[in-house]
């Protein structure tokens, strides 16, 4: 078969509380990626929808995400935590590649404002395994506080490392309209005692040092190679695709100072796209924490292990760095509705692929990577976008 390419791709603005229902908050992206791919609903002939189920309160969206869109074909729903919308994207990228679809929408949506941020901690918990962990209090800050204390313990992490990965994203989070948090924030705001950002979460992680809950959705338009041809001018082909899971119980993990399923990912999508770490110009990962991103940094090559702080340190991942990375602020200032922030990251690629990126664009980049995890590193999902 022939490639596979993305010709529309859409964000709503993520917010704390989305006004409207569950099915216009998709239908905002979806509205707009089809406007960008100059495509109709008639021309899609397949969907996946993508979100973590109870966050909010719809149940088995996919059929009714597909009916207030127009369309009319299957409907297949992706869960996988928070990389749902990077796993609906690879299985829209094998439903083309088979020959069984022209043209799949992957619609990511959450709506997390329908339940307490009290209720959603303790969802997030039962991501892990109900039986012997989730019971015991467990919680996702709680988990990457555990990442952080081993990379203190054997790389000699600090805080103020970590508080520098959100002055990069804050630095950047300013000029995303579509960004729950436009405000910059400098060292000094996230190292003092007396300041808010300070405030404890899981020792050692602060509040500077996580990201928000969200509402929002996005949505990526995915084609065969002869309708991208025929429908755009500049479309931006998938390259790779990588996927891995680890053990959903941490205490079968063998060290906390990696995330082995993004490794594997990471490995599989350099293999299927025939390209290096060298190759990579630009890349969006997966911060939900601020030692998230640092072991995006050593799970991908970007970084060897323990190295990651030495990135930040130097500013190699700002945009006229090494390897810029979150240059549209990332999970930190966007805010993080599970189930579209995959398809967000996919669209900042797109759209810096494109040269439409405008304040943040990379100077002319042909190869990107959008490293998305759900949970603690039980799924890892990386795709490698090209012109």
């Amino acid at each position: 078969m022939g490639k596979v390419g993305i010709i529309g791709v859409g964000q709503s603005v993520f917010s704390r509380s989305a006004s409207g229902s569950f099915k216009e908050l998709a239908f905002e992206a979806f509205k707009e990626a089809c406007q960008d791919g100059q495509i109709s609903a008639q021309e899609i002939d397949a969907s996946v929808t993508c979100s973590a189920p109870e966050y909010d309160k719809q149940r088995s969206p996919s059929a009714l995400v597909a009916e207030y869109c127009g369309l009319n074909g299957p409907a297949f729903y992706a869960e996988t935590l928070c990389s749902s919308s990077s796993t609906g994207v690879r299985l829209a990228y094998s439903l083309i590649k088979s020959g069984l679809h022209d043209a799949v929408a992957v619609v990511g949506v959450q709506k997390m404002s329908e339940i307490s941020s009290a209720a959603s901690q303790e969802l997030m918990g039962r991501g892990t395994d109900i039986q012997w962990e989730s019971p015991f209090g467990t919680m996702m800050p709680a988990y990457y506080a555990l990442f952080a204390q081993a990379h203190m313990a054997k790389y000699g992490l600090t805080n103020e490392d970590m508080a520098k990965v959100r002055v990069k994203s804050s630095t950047y989070g300013p000029l995303n309209d579509r960004a729950v948090f436009r405000k910059s924030l400098d060292l000094e705001t996230l190292t003092s005692p007396d300041s808010k950002m300070t405030a404890p979460v899981a020792a050692p992680l602060r509040v500077g040092d996580c990201c928000a809950n969200a509402d929002g959705s996005s949505c990526v338009i995915v084609v065969s190679e002869e309708k991208a041809k025929s429908l755009s001018r500049d479309p931006v082909w998938i390259l790779g695709v990588g996927a891995a899971i680890d053990s959903v119980n941490l205490a079968s993990r063998d060290n906390f100072t990696s995330l082995p399923s993004a490794i594997n990912a990471g490995k599989a999508a350099y293999k299927m796209a025939g390209v290096t770490v060298d190759d990579i110009d630009v890349a969006e990962v997966h911060d939900c924490f601020t030692i998230a991103e640092l072991l995006a940094y050593e799970a991908l090559g970007f970084a060897k292990p323990g190295q990651g702080k030495e990135m930040i340190k130097n500013k190699e991942t700002y945009l006229d760095g090494r390897i810029p990375v979150n240059v549209d602020g990332g999970l930190l200032s966007k805010g993080h509705p599970i189930g579209a922030t995959g398809g967000s990251q996919i669209r900042t690629i797109v759209k810096q692929l494109r040269g439409e990126a405008g304040e943040i664009q990379v100077k002319n980049p042909e190869i990107g990577l959008v490293h998305n995890v759900g949970g603690v590193g039980i799924y890892g999902n990386v795709t490698i976008l090209g012109r």
